[in-house]
């Protein structure tokens, strides 16, 4: 088994684990958990569908919600139609959602997401993915305003969740 597969195949068994519950301190299953720092968000320079470089520098100012996932990840699949609803509730100049697809190629990913209304970038290599805290998929991370990692979730979520979305709201503030 190459490296790439043995890597992939650990991340398939961290996305089946049982979500994080709420034991620990400042988390909740339906919301994201604060980061206990506030470090600057690693950098992410990807190709999207059409092979356009997106930079998430060019989204500073805005609220940005990372999303690592996968088609062959169940958690990932039921929590991405979320992501979209999640967008359109806040305005485009203030929010954004990039769903960062880690080791597939365009056509496995469109031929599940079709046309998003958000930008779906390619990690197929994984090396934006190992710069990240990210620790198995699906696994979302929020930068604020300031280009700093403010939330995070690891495992599927209803990002229209009422919990998520008003933790959201104390971020555009």
């Amino acid at each position: 088994m190459t490296e790439r597969r043995r890597f992939l195949a650990a991340l398939a068994l961290l996305a089946l684990a049982p979500p994080i519950r709420a034991q620990h301190a400042g988390t909740s299953p339906a919301g994201m958990s604060p980061l206990p720092t506030v470090p600057p968000a690693p950098t992410l320079r990807l190709p999207d569908m059409d092979g356009k470089l997106v930079d998430l520098a060019a989204y500073r100012g805005k609220v940005v919600l990372v999303n690592f996932w996968a088609t062959w990840c169940p958690p990932c699949r039921k929590e991405f139609p979320s992501l979209a609803r999640v967008r359109k509730l806040f305005k485009p100049a203030d929010f954004e959602v990039l769903a960062v697809n880690v080791g597939e190629d365009p056509d496995t990913v469109f031929s599940f997401a079709g046309s998003p209304d958000f930008p779906v970038l390619f990690d197929r290599d994984s090396q934006a993915m190992e710069r990240w805290p990210v620790r198995g998929l699906p696994t979302t991370l929020v930068v604020d305003r300031q280009g700093r990692l403010a939330l995070r979730a690891v495992g599927g979520r209803e990002f229209d969740n009422p919990a998520i979305t008003a933790q959201l709201k104390t971020l555009l503030k």
